[in-house]
């Protein structure tokens, strides 16, 4: 049996590692897919504490990742399937396997979110994609349209302007909403032009993507661009259906917790961007990991198996 079994190896599923695995408890980080989540698909982090020089996503996860297993914090690769939260021990079905642990934590962070457009599935991974990190070189020296208007559709924009040979940023609004710093760098890069008050409408493409057809927001008029590649960068929502009939949920499907991180049932606890909270950042993911990992780590020492 584990003390700790963390779903999620985002920056806050590793930092709550970290901390459980400090405090000498055995515990278990499961993720379907890569260490690092979202983090790892970002192609500059300049804002985190102590790292003077930009460094990477996915060189900053790389570290997240062996500072948490010098600790003996253990990596599962599994999708989870089914969890089982009442009683003193804890069930987490997995693909590979089932887990027992006296705590639980989720943190598996949001899933990007999609335009809604009629063909934009059948497209996927043939011209549009919700990661510039790990798509833009595929459209080296070709014209690429980057829909949103937030801090992600900002720095999509900038990482695909320096070897794309023209990118369109397209935002609904007539200003952006993203961080002055980065709209500064978006004005002084030469192959951005910006589509102000327009809405994606159609996506061009049989086989792959064409072009895109934009909508003006005020006075309905049209106007196509033709692109190869569309980069969707209009926000995520919560990865929490595995506990949707299960924990207490904002209404935008993020899990409540208090501020020990602990959810709806004692002994289970949400920490990063799938948490009800106002900013979602590596930093904040990071510190909501900590303060789980602290408070499961103490909820561990007192479990009683019958109790």
């Amino acid at each position: 049996m584990y003390d700790v079994v963390i779903i999620g190896g985002g920056p806050a599923g590793m930092s709550c590692g970290l901390y459980a695995g400090r405090a000498g408890m055995k515990t278990m980080i499961v993720e379907k897919m890569f260490s690092g989540g979202q983090m790892s698909t970002t192609n500059e982090v300049e804002n985190y504490p102590g790292v003077e020089n930009v460094i990477s996503g996915a060189e900053l996860a790389y570290k997240f990742e062996n500072q948490a297993r010098k600790f003996g914090v253990e990596f599962l690769n599994a999708d989870v399937t089914g969890v089982q939260l009442e009683g003193a021990v804890k069930k987490i079905v997995t693909s590979q396997e089932t887990l027992e642990t006296k705590t639980v934590v989720f943190a598996m962070g949001t899933v990007a979110r999609k335009l809604g457009l009629e063909d934009e599935a059948r497209l996927t991974g043939k011209g549009v994609s919700y990661c510039a990190t790990c798509d833009g070189a595929f459209f080296r020296g070709k014209d690429v349209a980057v829909i949103g208007g937030g801090d992600t559709a900002l720095e999509d924009a900038i990482f695909l302007s320096r070897f794309c040979s023209k990118v369109y940023l397209v935002h609904r609004r007539n200003e952006f909403r993203g961080a002055k710093v980065l709209q500064d760098q978006v004005l002084q890069t030469e192959n951005i032009e910006i589509c102000y008050q327009m809405v994606a409408e159609k996506i061009l493409g049989e086989n792959r993507v064409e072009g895109v057809v934009l909508r003006q927001a005020e006075n309905m008029a049209q106007r196509q661009l033709t692109v190869q590649g569309i980069f969707v960068a209009v926000g995520s929502d919560p990865s929490s259906q595995l506990v949707q009939e299960v924990l207490e949920l904002s209404k935008g499907g993020y899990i409540l917790t208090d501020d020990t991180m602990q959810t709806s049932i004692p002994g289970v606890y949400a920490a990063g961007d799938i948490r009800e909270k106002q900013l979602r950042q590596i930093i904040t993911a990071a510190s909501d990991g900590a303060i789980a990992g602290f408070n499961a780590a103490l909820y561990a020492t007192k479990f009683v198996p019958f109790g």
